[in-house]
């Protein structure tokens, strides 16, 4: 390859990644230009054993020669990336192609940066850039001393053989991301969020820059708060021009402060905020929280000062929340941080919360205290420009003090990352959130995120397949929140409904039946009931087989106080171990009566009951429980049957048609019918016109004798196209379904074939699939006709798809009853249509290159489902999917990678 065909330097390589211990670092492509950094690199940072294990013979220096041959690339054959911190060389990683599909690889890592993950990071990212070039499989010659190196490669993931000749140890493995590699991945870039997120909370020291004694300025109520809060660490305060803040000696820059410290809190104007990045850096500061405003909330010039931050941070390894963040805190008695503007410190308890929104942060934590809720940790990451609410997530997960997790969310960054996540916390511990510009997917304007292409109701459902429990509002969050933090998980629907009041008692039937719960009990008590009444009602519906969780309604007579009712519901809810929620006096949240004392110094401990405003809240609350906990309950199913998909198969396909045609377009029907067969879909044959227009003009239907005639012919002119049809003669089901055809209506493609629309028994319906921007792969599923695309009656998830997604994508829909025997119908064959549905879930979910797969016309019988129209549009892919298998930050606004 000559130097003009060589590929132009490939940005789409490049990256901020995350390394072991939550610090930052840029990997990106090298350059001609790196030669004075790759000899600094070498001659400064490397030991002497470093470069013995490198090239097996003592080499203090490299020459010319070889600093040339290690930054000259073609970025084909030849490929080398660096890892950048500081503007410095801190590790460089190659490929070299020996013969065809096969490269030799190897790093090079400072020895003071070693132990980071970085050799990790590097194989990752060569490896996709090796997939991206063809290759498949990696080799690697290293000392046997070298150990450090060895279980870099051991711990890929990656099936590694080894071989031993000559004193050096051979390895060589395929690079295909497997499960297993990925699964390793993904592990590491938990560790990473979570220790970052950790650092942020449990700090040691903080610095407050921008600290002001002049009174309610930004930086003295930081100063306040954190003073108020009682930190249990170190607080210095920064201010250049004054000698002391609020009896504190004031530094006047972080290097001057002599202790270590963790994190800065930033109040300074938003163009002396970079200067503050430089300043914490050289101090070794691991986060800022920037509380400053200014940045891309304001507009163009804000934005591209924002992007000038987030970059400068990571180039020097910190991470940032913020800016126009409110702040952070933590209310663990061993840590007692408030680093925020919020005045309000909320009592401990068991939820985490995550809040874009700085304006609605302080209102939120108001709410928070009112309710008695507590909290463990609170973050506002105001503009989200780096830390976001997938990080946060990926801290929770581990953390033993938050039980539940709330999230007001306004943008999603990476909705593919979050669902990833989101699901498997879920698993653990509930998460409840709350996304504002639902309906018309808008994005506030400091956020710097692309809108998301796919409707709404693919958002949601992406929550809904998370186990994430999505509400409407904020009260709404809270109601949920204070259920899952107090009281037990529901086992089913089952509800009793408790309670002195009949009109209250049947607001909650009601509200119950419009939830989707099943009112097995309902309890009428007198308008004055005894304690004791009370307490053996509740005892009964709980200790009630047919009922799972119980509704209390206490509506007390004039100039009662009701506190004996009171310490009846704490006393059960305390021992129950079935949910109980009340409607007690109309109080919103735990009141002081209905709250149990908890020993891990909790405002309210477990079985505490809730109390709601109005019974429909509570019933509401619940419901959404319910949801959650079915979801828990609910089996994935067996692993997906693959045995009759060819991958390779497609992905030739594919890579023809885009060599043929660059640009991409509508795949033609022989390629369609390939690629469908290739996932063991198949698409029925159209048959010549002439063969329509001769049964039409004789009057008479079509039987199987000419339907296999005119298939036959077919073969015989086209026999590269036999194995699409070579078992259609044995096909009961499909020999009757073509004889039962009385209708034609269809148009006439380029080959003089006919499509057939309008088949006889059974029931149409569509599958679709797109490739979204952001989601990626997003399939749909609906019943055919204009009613159902009229309604918007169509169901959505993100691939890759369980058994128990597909089955509840068949069962959302509105239609849905007329798959299942509606009016005496015959009930279809489900079946055959949930593994349509993960047929084209998997082709999507494997092939970015598909941007859209559409299934317009499956006609499901009782005895299969027939595909009798399809579409498909391939277009070419820079980057496809880079994000599902090498570690990457979020792209920095402008950057046309998302991750």
């Amino acid at each position: 390859m000559t130097q003009a065909d060589a590929p132009a330097y490939p940005s789409h390589w490049e990256a901020d990644v995350l390394l072991r211990d939550g610090r930052t670092a840029h990997i990106r492509p090298v350059t001609a230009a790196d030669e004075e950094l790759l000899v600094d690199f070498y001659d400064n940072s490397v030991s002497d054993t470093s470069k013995y294990y490198r090239f097996f013979s003592p080499m203090p220096h490299l020459s010319q020669r070889d600093v040339t041959r290690f930054t000259h690339v073609d970025y084909v054959s030849r490929v080398a990336f660096v890892l950048m911190l500081r503007e410095r060389m801190i590790a460089i990683g190659r490929y070299d192609v020996v013969q065809p599909g096969e490269a030799e690889v190897a790093f090079l890592v400072s020895d003071d940066h070693q132990g980071r993950g970085i050799g990790q990071i590097l194989l990752e990212h060569l490896a996709q850039a090796g997939r991206e070039r063809g290759i498949e499989k990696f080799v690697a010659e290293v000392l046997p001393d070298n150990v450090r190196m060895i279980q870099v490669f051991r711990d890929a993931g990656y099936h590694v053989a080894s071989g031993y000749e000559e004193g050096v140890i051979h390895l060589e493995f395929p690079i295909a991301p497997t499960e297993t590699a990925i699964g390793i991945m993904l592990n590491r870039e938990h560790e990473a969020e979570s220790a970052s997120i950790h650092r942020f909370l449990n700090p040691k020291s903080v610095a407050i820059i921008g600290a002001s004694r002049r009174q309610e300025t930004v930086g003295q109520v930081l100063v306040r708060n954190m003073v108020n809060a009682d930190f249990t660490g170190r607080v210095y305060v920064v201010n250049p021009n004054s000698s002391a803040v609020s009896g504190m000696p004031a530094y006047k820059s972080v290097q001057d402060i002599e202790g270590e410290v963790d994190v800065a809190i930033v109040a300074v104007p938003a163009d002396a905020v970079q200067e503050v990045v430089l300043d914490c850096a050289a101090k070794g500061v691991h986060g800022l929280v920037v509380i400053s405003s200014g940045f891309a909330e304001t507009g163009e010039e804000g934005r591209q000062r924002q992007r000038r931050l987030v970059g400068l941070s990571r180039s020097y390894g910190l991470r940032l929340i913020g800016p126009n963040a409110l702040g952070i805190i933590n209310t663990d008695p061993s840590v007692r941080i408030n680093a925020s503007l919020s005045q309000v410190m909320p009592p401990r308890g068991r939820a985490g919360f995550f809040c874009q929104s700085g304006a609605l942060g302080s209102a939120i934590l108001e709410k928070v205290q009112n309710r008695g809720l507590g909290l463990s940790t609170f973050v506002s990451a105001g503009n989200r420009a780096d830390v976001s609410g997938n990080d946060l997530l990926q801290y929770w997960e581990e953390d033993d003090s938050t039980e539940v997790v709330m999230m007001y969310l306004e943008s999603l960054g990476n909705p593919r990352k979050f669902s990833r996540i989101a699901r498997r916390v879920s698993l653990r511990k509930p998460v409840v959130a709350v996304r504002s510009g639902r309906t018309t997917q808008g994005v506030p304007m400091g956020h710097a995120v692309r809108k998301i292409a796919a409707p709404p109701q693919a958002v949601d459902a992406m929550f809904r397949q998370a186990g994430v429990i999505q509400v409407d509002t904020l009260e709404d969050m809270f109601d949920v929140a204070q259920l899952l933090a107090h009281q037990p998980l529901p086992r089913g629907r089952r509800v009793a409904i408790v309670g002195n009041s009949d009109a209250l008692g049947l607001l909650a039937a009601d509200a119950a039946a419009g939830s989707g719960l099943v009112v097995n009990r309902q309890v009428p008590l007198p308008a004055e009931p005894t304690a004791e009444d009370f307490e053996d009602a509740l005892d009964a519906a709980i200790d009630d087989p047919e009922v799972d969780a119980v509704v209390a309604v206490y509506i007390p007579p004039l100039s009662v106080s009701g506190e004996d009712i009171a310490n009846v519901l704490a006393a059960v809810g305390e021992q129950s171990d079935k949910p109980l929620v009340s409607s007690f006096l109309g109080a919103e949240g735990v009141p002081e009566l209905l709250r149990v004392p908890d020993v891990a110094g909790s405002t309210a401990g477990r079985g505490s009951v809730p109390s709601y405003s109005s019974v429909e809240s509570a019933v509401r609350a619940l419901a959404r429980v319910v949801e959650y906990a079915v979801w828990l309950r609910t089996p994935d199913g067996p692993p997906a049957d693959t045995d009759d998909i060819d991958q390779d198969r497609a992905k030739r396909l594919v890579s023809t048609v885009l060599s043929r045609r660059p640009a991409g377009g509508e795949l033609e029907r022989e390629e369609l019918v390939e690629l469908l067969a290739s996932y063991g879909i198949v698409l029925w044959p159209t048959l010549p016109v002439s063969t329509l227009e001769e049964a039409q003009a004789a009057g008479r239907r079509l039987e199987w004798d000419v339907v296999l005639k005119a298939t036959a012919d077919h073969v015989r002119e086209r026999p590269d196209m036999a194995h699409v049809w070579r078992n259609i003669g044995d096909d009961k089901e499909m020999a009757e379904a073509w004889t039962s055809l009385t209708t034609f209506v269809g148009d006439v493609d380029a080959a003089g074939f006919v499509v057939q629309k309008v088949a006889g028994p059974g029931v149409p319906v569509a599958i679709r699939s797109i490739e979204d921007p952001l989601f990626g792969p997003v399939v749909s599923f609906g019943v055919g006709g204009p009613m159902s695309e009229l309604l918007g009656d169509r169901s959505y998830r993100i691939p890759p798809l369980s058994h128990r997604d597909a089955a509840a994508m068949v069962r959302e829909v509105k239609a849905a009853p007329m798959l299942f025997g509606y009016r005496g119908a015959d009930v279809v064959d489900v079946e055959e249509v949930e593994r349509l549905i993960r047929r084209v879930a998997q082709l999507q979910n494997d092939l970015p290159q598909i941007s859209a797969l559409t299934l317009d016309l499956v006609l499901a019988g009782a005895h299969g489902a027939h595909v009798l129209t399809a579409g498909g549009r391939v277009e070419p892919v820079v980057d496809p999917r880079s994000g599902w298998f090498v570690r990457r930050m979020a792209a920095l606004p402008g950057d046309t990678i998302p991750n």
